[in-house]
């Protein structure tokens, strides 16, 4: 007769698990920072990166990079910080860009929405789409990874861009759009795409769109009307991206690190 042996054992972790560990709001409490710092501003300069999934020792050496100059006002992750869309890789990443001298804001990419991310992602850095006022500028961040709702809902949200058109800042002259997948990739409902464009351009002063997704650097006048989207490599290409927005313009670098 064989005798069943129970082992007692404890499982860590779960790729379903939520239980969120550590700093939470992330996105609210920065933008604040943003604000205060950046008010009454007519020049800023902020770095973007993005797709930073797995590719945890890049991630620490970007946040070094940053942290080694004293020129930036913040920092834009585009999106697709974890993989799997698992609380360990939100967590681990949300704890290295914590160690940035800046303040920063995180965007939901495409990974970041599967199995439970968006409900971690919500609680970690907050809404899907949000947008700030740094000086003169008003930073529009969206939500554009419709493939992973499978039209359950509307993503873009085009009732969000037209609350912030109707709601726009008195203190802002210009406008930037942030996103993670650009129209017309494997991830955006390219059925509105020219609608999505049309709205974008009643932003008072649009200046560009910038993006990630593509893994690679890339700039793109997408829809032919003069605003140009640009793709940021992902991490482990070492590479950011950093704009300069001033009254003459803006001006786009990619640095290597």
């Amino acid at each position: 007769m064989m005798a069943l042996l129970s082992i007692g054992c404890q499982v860590e972790y779960h790729p379903y698990d939520t239980r969120i560990r550590g700093a939470r709001g992330i996105n609210a409490r920065n933008i604040a920072r943003i604000e205060e710092a950046c008010a009454g501003r007519r020049t800023l300069r902020f770095a973007v990166l993005s797709d930073t999934q797995r590719w945890y020792d890049e991630t620490r050496d970007a946040v070094a990079a940053l942290n080694g100059r004293d020129d930036l006002d913040f920092v834009i992750h585009t999106g697709d910080m974890a993989d799997f869309g698992m609380r360990s890789e939100f967590e681990r990443q949300r704890d290295i860009l914590e160690q940035l001298r800046v303040p920063y804001v995180v965007l939901i990419g495409n990974h970041d929405c599967l199995a439970t991310g968006e409900r971690i992602f919500r609680e970690i850095f907050g809404a899907v789409d949000f947008a700030f006022t740094a000086g003169s500028v008003r930073v529009v961040c969206l939500n554009t990874n419709s493939l992973e709702f499978d039209r359950s809902r509307a993503v873009p949200d085009i009732d969000f861009i037209e609350r912030q058109l109707a709601e726009y800042p008195a203190e802002a002259e210009r406008t930037v759009v942030a996103m993670h997948a650009q129209p017309y990739s494997d991830q955006f409902d390219n059925g509105v795409a020219p609608y999505f464009q049309s709205r974008l351009r009643e932003f008072p002063g649009l200046e560009f769109c910038v993006h990630g997704h593509g893994h690679r650097f890339l700039v793109e006048d997408i829809f032919d009307d003069g605003v140009n989207y640009y793709m940021c490599d992902n991490i482990q290409k070492r590479s950011y991206l950093v704009f300069t927005i001033n009254e003459m313009g803006y001006d786009c670098e990619r640095v290597e690190f």
